[in-house]
């Protein structure tokens, strides 16, 4: 296996406790990850792994890495969480994933922001996957924002994915809390025979706002889309999704948001369906609402009050 310049040794040292927590909320790690690997801190590499079969290396014209999978590789995963931790920093980086033929894996993202000042917090993320011929990813990733300052907490992620003939992708997009902005955009472009599952969950509080914008194009002969999203607007938060399905060939595809507004909150959902061919099938359903008061009640008469009601209510929504 090739080790980084930063060993392990040195890495372990490296994390402190909220380093610690950020990685847990955002790649469910505890510690160093098994497998390759590429952690980012601050806008600087903290440590990296690459396996046999999964290459990681920095991009020479432009922050980021190239996380190259060969041909065939099955049962593996790599983790690239990123944390920012200071105040007034803006950290862009650019990743390109080359998923070989064949291969099947897992991909674990993320970013945790951490603000302990009051400047703005900022990473903006940029995402492209290569999917090769009947290869298949697993890609989740999570966006979590904490910390004692007033300064905002920004989140700017955006996704691109092209699956070439027979392959697929499931894709889970996950914002936990505590981010005050954040400007979403996920482009797929679907080839024959391709597969690709979106699943976004959201939560926004306080006077937070998100946008998210999903395009999916099914490019070619007996591609398939789904687009699932579920969100949770509270306090004065607000949200805006779009979701839209590009139907060019013969292909099937289907978007549904739910979305629970509570409080003073406002959500918008415009799906959309353009079938710019005569066997294209494309459908969508959205819906907006409050929490049952059934629900609630239920649960109360079972012991609960009515904040750990509406917490396991919400929890159970958006898992």
């Amino acid at each position: 296996m090739k080790l980084s310049a930063i060993d392990n040794t040195r890495q372990s040292r490296q994390l402190n406790p909220v380093d610690e927590q950020l990685l847990e909320t955002i790649a469910d790690l505890h510690g160093i990850p098994q497998g390759a690997y590429n952690i980012r801190k601050n806008g600087d590499l903290l440590s990296r792994m690459s396996s046999a079969n999964i290459e990681i290396v920095s991009k020479q014209d432009k922050p980021g890495i190239d996380v190259i999978v060969k041909p065939g590789t099955k049962n593996e995963s790599v983790h690239i969480p990123v944390l920012v931790t200071a105040s007034g920093l803006h950290d862009l980086v650019y990743n390109t994933f080359d998923i070989g033929e064949g291969a099947d894996v897992l991909i674990v993202a993320g970013c945790g922001i951490h603000n302990p000042g009051a400047s703005v917090a900022r990473h903006d993320g940029i995402h492209e996957f290569i999917v090769r011929k009947g290869a298949h990813i697993r890609y989740v990733e999570k966006h979590y924002g904490q910390g004692e300052g007033t300064g905002d907490r920004i989140l700017n992620p955006r996704t691109i994915i092209t699956l070439e003939e027979g392959a697929s992708a499931e894709v889970e997009l996950v914002q936990i809390r505590g981010i005050d902005s954040t400007n979403r955009v996920t482009e797929a472009r679907v080839g024959a025979s391709g597969r690709l599952i979106i699943s976004e969950r959201l939560l926004t509080h306080g006077a937070q706002h998100a946008d998210s914008l999903i395009t999916v194009e099914l490019a070619g002969d007996n591609a398939s889309a789904e687009v699932l999203a579920r969100s949770v607007a509270q306090d004065r938060s607000k949200q805006v999704f779009r979701a839209s399905l590009v139907g060019k060939a013969r292909s099937r595809g289907h978007v549904a948001c739910d979305s629970i507004i509570m409080d003073s909150a406002e959500i918008s959902s415009l799906p959309e369906l353009h079938a710019l061919h005569a066997e294209a099938e494309l459908t969508h359903e959205a819906a907006i609402g409050k929490i049952a008061g059934e629900q609630l009640i239920k649960l109360m008469t079972m012991g609960l009050t009515e904040k750990e009601a509406i917490d396991t209510i919400l929890a159970g929504f958006l898992s």
